[in-house]
C-alpha cells in the first residue's frame, strides 16, 4: 500500500480540477470586482451622495456615538441570551402538547394549537405594544413595569410559537418504528419520548433553531419601542444629540458584526450533518448520527 503511486491519467484529472478551481475563482472575483466597481461608481457619483455622506457616514460622530451604541448592544445581547433559553423550555413544553396522544389530552392540544396560531399570527410589533402597554394598564400586584422585562416577555410569546414548530416537526420526522421498538422492550411513552424520540427530534433541528435565534438576535432591537435604552435606542438618542444619522449606520454594523458569527456557524453546522438531506434519510427509520 505505501508503494502506491496515482497514474497518470488521475494526475491529470486532479490537474484539470485544479485548475478548473483558478479558473473559476479568478472569474468570481473579477467579476465581482466589477460589480462593486460599477455599484461604488453610480453612488459616489448620485447628486445627493456628498449630503449622505456627511449625514450618514461622518467618522468623528461614529466614534462618538460608539460606546453609548456598544453599551445598548450589551442590553440587547442579554436579552437575547436570557429569552433563547426561556424560549426553548416554553417551545418543547408547547410541541409536546401539541403531540400528545388520545382524547384526555385533547384540551391541551387544543390550547397549544391556538397558542401557535395566534402567536404566529401576530406580528412582533404589535406583541409588543399590546404586553408593553397592556399588562402595566392592568395594575394587578405583581405585573413587571420594566420596558425589557415587558418586552423580553413579547419576545418569548412570539418565538415560542415558531421554535414550537420546529420542535414539533424534529419529533414528527422521528419513525413510528423506533417508538413502536421502544414501547416493545418495556419503555413507557414518556421514556419513549425521553430517551428515544426527543434525542433524535434536537439533533435534527439544531440548524433551524439557531436560525432562529439569529432571527431573535436582531429583534431584540425592537425592545426599543417600549423606552429600553438598548443599541437602537442608544442610536436614536445619539442621532438627536449630533443632530446626524451616522449612530444608526454604527448600531447596523454592530448588530451585524453579532449575527454574522452565528450565521457561518449555522451553514457549517447545517453542511457537516447533512442537515438537508438528514430529514429524507431518517424517513425511513434510519438514525441520525
Amino acid at each position: 500500500m505505501s508503494d502506491w503511486t496515482p497514474s497518470q491519467r488521475r494526475l491529470d484529472r486532479l490537474a484539470y480540477r485544479q485548475a478548473r478551481t483558478r479558473r473559476s475563482v479568478a472569474l468570481a472575483a473579477v467579476s465581482t470586482a466589477a460589480v462593486t466597481a460599477v455599484a461604488v461608481l453610480a453612488l459616489v457619483n448620485s447628486p445627493g451622495w456628498p449630503r449622505v455622506l456627511q449625514s450618514f457616514f461622518d467618522p468623528d460622530v461614529a466614534l462618538a456615538a460608539l460606546p453609548k451604541v456598544a453599551e445598548g448592544l450589551w442590553l440587547n445581547v442579554r436579552v437575547m441570551a436570557v429569552c433563547a433559553v426561556v424560549i426553548l423550555v416554553v417551545a418543547l413544553a408547547l410541541a409536546l402538547a401539541r403531540t400528545l396522544p388520545g382524547p384526555v389530552a385533547f384540551p391541551l392540544r387544543a390550547a397549544a394549537t391556538a397558542y401557535v396560531d395566534v402567536f404566529r399570527g401576530l406580528p412582533l410589533i404589535l406583541v409588543l405594544l399590546l404586553v408593553g402597554f397592556g399588562l402595566p394598564g392592568l395594575r394587578l400586584q405583581g405585573i413587571p413595569t420594566s420596558a425589557v422585562v415587558l418586552g423580553g416577555i413579547a419576545l418569548v410569546l412570539t418565538y415560542s410559537a415558531y421554535v414550537a414548530e420546529v420542535f414539533r416537526a424534529g419529533i414528527e420526522a422521528v419513525h413510528p418504528s423506533q417508538v413502536a421498538a421502544a414501547r416493545a422492550l418495556g419503555l413507557t411513552r414518556g421514556q419513549t419520548m425521553r430517551t428515544v424520540v426527543l434525542p433524535q427530534a434536537t439533533r435534527r433541528v439544531v440548524p433551524p433553531l439557531l436560525n432562529d435565534l439569529v432571527s431573535l438576535q436582531k429583534d431584540s432591537g425592537l425592545i426599543s419601542i417600549l423606552g429600553a435604552v438598548d443599541a437602537v435606542r442608544a442610536a436614536q438618542m445619539q442621532t438627536f444629540a449630533h443632530a446626524n444619522f451616522t449612530p444608526y449606520v454604527v448600531a447596523g454594523i454592530l448588530f451585524v458584526a453579532l449575527t454574522i458569527p452565528l450565521t457561518r456557524f449555522t451553514d457549517a453546522l447545517a453542511r457537516r450533518s447533512g442537515w438537508l438531506g438528514a430529514t429524507a434519510g431518517l424517513a425511513g427509520g434510519g438514525e441520525l448520527r
